[in-house]
């Protein structure tokens, strides 16, 4: 057994070997590939380089003409790029402002030029008066569009929407250390169905006790504060028969729950159970 665990090891041993030296040779492979294509790429571009002196040393005439014709295609180029940006921009040479004056309009000397509005300032202007009329039939005569008073419901709708959702996100970060008295009394309210679903089987539909005790008077089992409340309908208690409910409700509705159940002191409930624990006085 222990030269079979051996030679299985010594086999694990050469693959895992085998495998780094392959690993190995596929990155020495893939870095000579890299400097293969780098020394061919040099080359190529130094035999472009001696062609080229060949070229300019065995004929300069050609090559002269060659580098003229290149010098005044680019001097055109620029050329026409610099008459079609003076005419988009509306500007004329110094040069042609005699024809531009405008006649018994100067002062002290200083003379009006008939300059053409600009083409890019035309374009803005009619693009404000077609944007003008397509906001005026999207927005005022087909409705297509939401106006300021529609935006302002809509906006208000979403941001209603998404504070009822922060809120019930907030109700579930409570715990047995954070929980309060509602002094609103609306998580009361809402707790009184989770209470009749869930609770009322064993402590009465109003409190009065049955199977579990009354929780309508002052005496409490495991206390009778907001927390305490709280921590026994999470964690239940399981040696007398009450189950936690921490995987059934959320944080929050067993928040609600919590205040409905002090909610209901001094209800003075039909045929309440005999008071059980130690009496608690509240503030």
């Amino acid at each position: 057994m222990i030269t079979y665990i051996n030679t299985a090891i010594a086999w694990q041993s050469l693959a895992g070997n085998l495998l780094k030296g392959q690993e190995i040779h596929h990155t020495i492979f893939l870095i000579s590939v890299v400097v293969a294509m780098l020394i061919i790429l040099i080359a190529l571009y130094m035999i472009q380089r001696a062609v080229q002196t060949m070229y300019r040393t065995t004929f300069p005439e050609s090559w002269k003409a060659e580098q003229t014709k290149k010098i005044e295609a680019t001097q055109q180029r620029a050329e026409k790029r610099k008459l079609q940006w003076a005419g988009l921009l509306g500007l004329h040479k110094l040069e042609e402002e005699k024809d531009l004056v405008i006649e018994n309009h100067d002062f002290d000397g200083i003379a009006e030029l008939d300059n053409p509005i600009p083409i890019w300032f035309n374009f803005l202007f009619y693009s404000t008066i077609i944007f003008g009329i397509g906001y005026l039939f999207s927005f005022h005569v087909f409705g297509w569009g939401l106006n300021q008073d529609q935006e302002y419901v809509l906006e208000v709708a979403q941001a209603e929407e998404a504070r009822q959702v922060y809120l019930s996100q907030a109700a579930n970060l409570v715990d047995e250390t954070t929980v309060t008295v509602d002094s609103t009394g609306a998580l009361a309210v809402a707790g009184k169905a989770i209470f009749s679903a869930n609770c009322a089987a064993c402590h009465g539909g109003q409190g009065e006790g049955g199977i579990g005790p009354n929780l309508t008077d002052n005496h409490w089992l495991h206390g009778g504060k907001i927390r305490d409340v709280f921590k026994t309908v999470k964690y239940g208690i399981p040696d007398k028969g009450m189950v936690p409910w921490e995987q059934t409700l959320t944080p929050g509705q067993i928040a609600e729950v919590s205040n409905y159940i002090l909610s209901l002191r001094d209800s003075k409930p039909a045929n309440p159970k005999a008071p059980e624990g130690i009496e608690v006085t509240y503030e």
